[in-house]
C-alpha cells in the first residue's frame, strides 16, 4: 500500500496527519485503524485544530477605546484575549500601513521629479540588470524610431503612476478599515462596560464583517488594476478570510476559534500585503547606488592591488615604513601638543606656589641695594651740603646734589679723582644703576613668570581645536536621526509636522463629512488614526522623560474619538503646538 496522496480537499495539516498516521497503522498491524480508536482519534483532533500565527512583538500604539472595568469581571480571561486580538488588529494594519506609507512617500517624490530625473531613475538606480535591459531598448527604440528619450520618460511616469496607484489604494483600504474598527469599538464602549459576556461577541461578529468588507475592498482593487493596466501582471491571488460561522450560543470553544480565526486573518493579511509591497517596494539603497558602489569597488580593488604592490607579500618594505613615520608623528604630535603643553601647565602651577617664597626673597634683595643707595645718597648729600637731612629725604633730591656735584668735580678730572669727592659720585651711580637694573629684572621676571602659562596654552591648542573639531563631528553623527523618534532639531521638527498633517486629516474629514462622502471621510479618519499613532510612538519616550506623558496622552486618545467635535480636536492641537516641551519649536540659537 502506497501513502495516500493528499488531494485539494487535504491540504489541511491535520488531514496530513490524519491520512498518514492511517498508513502507518496500516503497514503495522496490516489492518485499517479502527474508527474509535482513541490515540489516533486524539492525535489527528489535535492536529486539525488551526495553528495560532505568532504574535507580533508588543510595540506602543494609539490604544483603543476599551473599558478597563470590564476587565474586572467573571469573564476576565476571554475579556482579555479578546481585547489582545482587537489590539493585535490595530497593531498589524498600523505596521503596515507604514510599510506603504514610506514606499509612497518615495514614489511619489519620484513622480514630482522632472522628465530628465525620471529617466536618470529607469536608467541608473534600479540596478545593473534593468541599466542593461533599459540602455538595449533605448538603443534600439533608437535605431528603429529615432531619439527616443520622451518614450523613456513617459515609460518611467508609467511606471511610478502604476505604484503610484497600487500603494494609494492598498493605503486607502486599510485606512478605512482602521476606521471601521475604531469606530466599531468606539461605538461598543458602553455596551461593555456594562454586559461584557454579551457585547464581546457580538463586537467579534462585527470584525469578521470589517475583515469581509476589507477582502471586498482589495478585490475591487485588483479588478481595478487588471482593467486600468492590462499589459501588467497580476496584482495578486485573491485574498479570501476566514469566515466566522453562525453561532447562537457563545462558549469557550466559540470564542477561541473566533479569536484563531481573526489571528489567521491576520496573518493572511500580512503576507498578502508582504507579497504586494515587496513587488511595488522602493529600491533598496545599494540598488539606487549601485554605480556609486561599483565605483567604489573598482577604487577599493586598485587601491588593493597599490597596498599589496608595496607590502611585504611583494617584498616591499614601504608600508612599514609609512606605519612606522604614521606613528612616529603622531607620538610627536601627541607629546609637542598634548602632553608636554599640559604638564607644562601643570609644573607651572606648582611652581608658582613652591617659588613664592623665593620671589619674596628676590625682592628684598632689590630693596636692600635701595636701602644702601639711600644712606650712601644721605651721607654724600650732608658732607657735601654740610647739613643734617631726614632718613625719609626724597632720593631724587639727594641724587640732584650728587650730579650737581659730580658736575663741578669733572672740570679737574685727574685731581678730583685722586682728592675729591669724583669716585665717591661715580660709585653713587653705579649703585644707582645696578638698583635699576635688578628692578628691571624683577619686572621682566614676573611677565615671563605670568606668560608661561600662555605660552603653553599656546601649544596646547592645536590639539584643542582638533579635539573639538572630533566631538562636533561625532555630535553631529549623533543627532543625524531625522525620523520623529530622535532628539536632535530635525526630529522636533518631524514631530511638528506631524501635528500639521493631524490637522489636515481633521479638515478632510470634516469636509468629506459635509458632503456626504462616507467612503472618503473612513478613509481619511484612517489616515488620520495612522498619524495620531506615530506621533503616539514619537513622543512616549520624551514626554516620560519630562513628566508630561500622563496629559499628553489622553490628549492624543482624545483626537482620535470619533465623536469630539472638530472645533473641540483643533483646539487640542493648539495645546499641543503650545505647551507640551517635546513639541515646542527649537530656538534658532540651538
Amino acid at each position: 500500500m502506497e501513502p495516500p496522496e493528499a488531494g485539494p480537499e487535504s491540504k489541511d495539516f491535520g488531514a496530513l496527519i490524519s491520512l498518514y498516521s492511517s498508513y502507518v497503522w496500516n503497514r503495522l498491524f496490516g489492518s485499517p485503524p479502527p474508527s474509535d480508536s482513541g490515540f489516533l482519534a486524539k492525535f489527528s483532533q489535535f492536529y486539525r485544530r488551526k495553528p495560532h500565527p505568532q504574535p507580533r512583538r508588543r510595540t506602543p500604539c494609539l490604544p483603543l477605546p476599551l473599558p478597563s472595568n470590564s476587565l474586572d469581571s467573571s469573564t476576565f480571561k476571554d475579556t482579555s484575549r479578546i481585547y489582545n486580538a482587537l489590539e493585535d488588529i490595530m497593531l498589524h494594519v498600523y505596521s503596515n500601513l507604514h510599510d506603504i506609507q514610506k514606499n509612497l512617500q518615495f514614489w511619489e517624490s519620484r513622480a514630482e521629479g522632472s522628465n530628465a530625473r525620471k529617466a536618470r531613475f529607469m536608467l541608473f538606480e534600479r540596478g545593473p540588470r534593468a541599466f542593461i535591459d533599459s540602455s538595449i531598448k533605448l538603443v534600439k527604440d533608437s535605431v528603429r524610431e529615432g531619439y527616443s528619450i520622451q518614450q523613456l520618460c513617459h515609460s518611467a511616469s508609467s511606471h511610478i503612476s502604476q505604484r503610484i496607484t497600487i500603494l494609494n489604494g492598498l493605503r486607502c483600504a486599510l485606512a478605512t478599515f482602521l476606521a471601521q474598527v475604531y469606530i466599531e469599538v468606539d461605538r461598543s464602549v458602553e455596551e461593555l462596560a456594562k454586559d461584557p459576556r454579551k457585547s464581546l461577541p457580538l463586537l467579534l461578529v462585527s470584525m469578521n464583517e470589517l475583515f469581509l468588507n476589507l477582502e471586498t475592498s482589495i478585490g475591487n482593487l485588483n479588478a481595478f488594476y487588471q482593467s486600468n493596466f492590462p499589459d501588467g501582471e497580476r496584482l495578486h491571488d485573491p485574498l479570501i478570510f476566514e469566515r466566522l460561522p453562525v453561532v447562537n450560543q457563545w462558549t469557550d470553544s466559540e470564542v477561541d476559534d473566533a479569536i484563531s480565526m481573526i489571528c489567521e486573518n491576520l496573518h493572511k493579511l500580512d503576507s498578502y500585503l508582504s507579497s504586494i509591497v515587496a513587488k511595488y517596494k522602493k529600491p533598496q539603497k545599494i540598488t539606487q547606488y549601485w554605480i556609486h558602489y561599483s565605483c567604489g569597488a573598482v577604487g577599493i580593488a586598485v587601491c588593493s592591488m597599490w597596498l599589496i604592490k608595496h607590502s611585504s607579500l611583494m617584498g616591499s618594505p614601504d608600508i612599514g615604513n609609512w606605519i612606522q613615520t604614521a606613528s612616529n608623528s603622531t607620538v610627536n604630535f601627541f607629546n609637542d601638543h598634548v602632553e608636554q603643553p599640559l604638564l607644562d601647565i601643570r609644573d607651572e602651577l606648582f611652581e608658582t606656589f613652591r617659588k613664592r617664597h623665593k620671589g619674596v626673597m628676590e625682592l628684598e634683595e632689590v630693596q636692600l641695594t635701595a636701602n644702601s643707595l639711600h644712606r650712601m645718597l644721605l651721607a654724600f648729600s650732608e658732607q657735601t651740603k654740610g647739613q643734617k637731612f631726614p632718613e625719609n629725604a626724597s632720593d631724587q633730591e639727594m641724587l640732584e646734589i650728587v650730579m650737581a656735584r659730580y658736575e663741578k668735580e669733572l672740570t679737574h678730572p685727574i685731581q678730583n679723582l685722586l682728592s675729591g669727592e669724583l669716585a665717591r659720585a661715580l660709585l653713587i651711580q653705579v649703585q644707582k644703576l645696578k638698583l635699576d637694573i635688578e628692578t628691571a629684572m624683577l619686572e621682566l621676571n614676573q611677565i615671563l613668570r605670568a606668560n608661561e602659562i600662555n605660552f603653553a596654552i599656546l601649544a596646547a591648542l592645536p590639539a584643542f581645536f582638533l579635539s573639538l573639531l572630533l566631538l562636533m563631528v561625532i555630535r553631529a553623527w549623533l543627532k543625524q536621526d531625522t525620523k520623529a523618534e530622535g532628539r536632535g532639531r530635525v526630529a522636533r521638527i518631524q514631530r511638528r509636522l506631524l501635528i500639521v498633517e493631524i490637522e489636515r486629516r481633521i479638515m478632510q474629514y470634516q469636509t468629506y463629512l459635509d458632503q456626504g462622502s462616507v467612503a472618503d471621510a473612513e478613509c481619511t479618519y484612517g489616515l488620520m488614526l495612522y498619524s495620531l499613532d506615530r506621533l503616539y510612538c514619537a513622543v512616549e519616550r520624551h514626554a516620560k522623560a519630562t513628566g508630561e506623558w500622563e496629559w499628553l496622552r489622553l490628549d492624543l486618545i482624545d483626537l482620535a474619538k470619533p465623536k469630539l467635535q472638530t472645533p473641540d480636536k483643533f483646539r487640542v492641537t493648539s495645546r499641543l503646538e503650545q505647551v507640551y516641551d517635546c513639541l515646542l519649536p527649537v530656538p534658532k540659537s540651538h
